[in-house]
C-alpha cells in the first residue's frame, strides 16, 4: 500500500504529518511512502533525510497521490485538495472536525474515508495516539518562552549587588494539557505561578506543579467537566463571577496566558478590554486560543501588538509550528500509533477494525456519508436551530 504525505497548503503552517524517523518505519513495515517536495523544510527535514529514510520525494500532490490508498496531512484537506484525493481514500489529519462541517460534508461527497485525529477518545490505549496532548504541550512550553521575550524583565528572583530583581508573575487561565505544561515552564523558570480553571480536579495538578490555584465559584466547578474530560460551557452567571475574580488578580500579573476552548464552540472571552486596561505598561498576555475567536477580547490572529496602556499581545495562530521540528516529531508518532495496530504484516496495508473504540471515535466519514455520531448530533442540532430561526421570522 502506499502513503502521500502532502506538504501543508495553509499560511503560517510549519509542520509535516510524517518526520524521517517515522517515514523510515512506514518504510520498513512495508509500505511505500511518497512525499511532496520540500513538505518537511519547515520542520527542518530535508529532502536528502527523508530519501535516505527509503521515502520518495515527488514533485506535486497529483504523484504523491497516484496510486496512494492512505494520505496523511497535519491539517485536513482544503476543497482544493478534496478535488485532488481519488475516492475510497483514506485521509487521516487534524481536520478540525468539529468546526468545519463543510469540508466533512466535501470528504463524504468526494468518497473519502476521512479519520479526525483530533477526535481521538480520551482512554489510555489512545495516549501515545493523541495529537492534542502531543501538540498543546508544546504550545503551553513555546507560549511561556514567548512571553519571556516580550515582556521586559526576569522571570527569576536575581539577588545582585546592585539589588534584588523580583521574581515575574504569571497567570494561566485554563489548565488543560497546555496550560500545565505553561505552569511546570515558567515556574522552571523561577516565576510565581497562579492558574484558574473550571474544573475543579485541576487544583490538585496546578498545587503539585508548585503552582497556587485561583478559585473562582465551587459549587458551580463540579458540574464544569465533561466524561471524556473536557471543560463543558458554562453559564453566564459563572462567567460573571469569573470575570469579577480574574479582574482584581490580573491588575498585578507581569503575563497572563489563556488556553480556554470548548471544542466545536468559540472560545470564552476571559480577559476584556477593560481588563488589559488596569494591567500595568510592560506586561504581556498570550492567547492560546486565537484561532478559535480568542480568549481576549482584545487579541488578534497571527499579531503581536502594544495597547496603548504598553500591554503586548501575542496572538499567534499556531504555537506548535513555532516549534515545528519537535511538533511534526511527535504528531508523526502519534500516526504511526494510530496506524500501527492495523497494520498487516502478512499483506503490508491497513487492515482496519471498523469495531474499534478508537476508530469509530476519529472515523467521520466513509461510504459518501459522514457517520461519527458527535457530528450527526451537531448537523442535526445546527438545522433544528435554522428551522426554528426561519419559524421565527415568518411570524414575525
Amino acid at each position: 500500500m502506499k502513503i502521500a504525505v502532502l506538504k501543508e497548503k495553509l499560511d503560517g503552517e510549519t509542520r509535516v504529518a510524517i518526520s524521517p524517523e517515522v517515514g523510515k518505519k512506514l518504510v520498513n513495515l512495508g509500505f511505500e511512502v511518497s512525499l511532496e517536495r520540500g513538505a518537511g523544510n519547515g520542520s527542518s527535514f530535508t529532502d536528502t533525510a527523508y530519501k535516505e529514510a527509503g521515502v520518495k520525494i515527488v514533485n506535486d500532490p497529483p504523484n504523491a497521490l497516484k496510486g496512494a490508498g492512505v494520505v496523511l496531512k497535519v491539517r485536513g484537506p482544503d476543497l482544493a485538495e478534496i478535488s485532488e484525493i481519488p475516492r475510497n481514500t483514506i485521509v487521516i489529519a487534524n481536520c478540525n472536525a468539529l468546526s468545519n462541517l463543510k469540508y466533512l460534508e466535501a470528504m463524504a461527497k468526494a468518497g473519502i474515508t476521512a479519520f479526525a485525529i483530533e477526535l481521538m477518545p480520551r482512554i489510555t490505549r489512545a495516549q501515545s495516539m493523541d495529537i492534542l496532548s502531543s501538540q498543546s504541550n508544546l504550545a503551553g512550553y513555546k507560549a511561556i518562552l514567548d512571553a519571556a521575550g516580550e515582556l521586559g524583565r526576569a522571570f527569576p528572583m536575581m539577588m545582585t549587588a546592585a539589588g534584588t530583581v523580583a521574581p515575574a508573575k504569571v497567570f494561566i487561565m485554563g489548565v488543560g494539557v497546555a496550560g500545565l505544561q505553561a505552569i511546570a515552564t515558567a515556574k522552571r523558570m523561577g516565576a510565581i505561578v497562579t492558574a484558574t480553571d473550571v474544573r475543579p480536579a485541576t487544583k490538585e495538578q496546578v498545587e503539585s506543579l508548585g503552582g497556587k490555584f485561583l478559585e473562582v465559584d465551587t459549587d458551580m466547578e463540579k458540574e464544569a467537566q465533561t466524561e471524556g474530560g473536557y471543560a463543558k460551557e458554562m453559564p453566564p452567571e459563572y462567567f460573571e463571577k469569573q470575570k469579577n475574580v480574574v479582574s482584581e488578580h490580573i491588575k498585578t500579573q507581569d503575563v497572563v496566558l489563556t488556553t480556554a476552548l470548548i471544542p466545536g464552540r468559540v472560545a470564552p472571552t476571559l480577559v476584556t478590554k477593560k481588563m488589559v486596561e488596569t494591567m500595568r505598561e510592560g506586561s504581556v498576555v498570550v492567547d492560546l486560543a486565537v484561532e478559535a475567536g480568542g480568549n481576549c477580547e482584545l487579541s488578534k490572529a497571527n499579531q503581536v501588538f502594544r495597547t496603548g496602556n504598553g500591554v503586548t499581545i501575542i496572538g499567534h495562530r499556531n504555537f506548535p509550528g513555532r516549534i515545528a521540528e519537535d511538533a511534526s516529531n511527535l504528531f508523526a508518532r502519534n500516526l504511526l500509533n494510530f496506524l500501527s495496530p492495523h497494520i498487516s504484516s502478512e499483506k503490508n496495508e491497513l487492515v482496519i477494525d471498523w469495531e474499534d473504540e478508537i476508530i469509530k471515535g476519529t472515523l467521520v466519514t466513509k461510504g459518501g456519508k459522514v457517520v461519527n455520531e458527535m457530528i450527526l448530533g451537531m448537523i442535526k442540532s445546527k438545522r433544528s436551530e435554522k428551522k426554528n430561526t426561519k419559524k421565527a421570522k415568518d411570524k414575525d
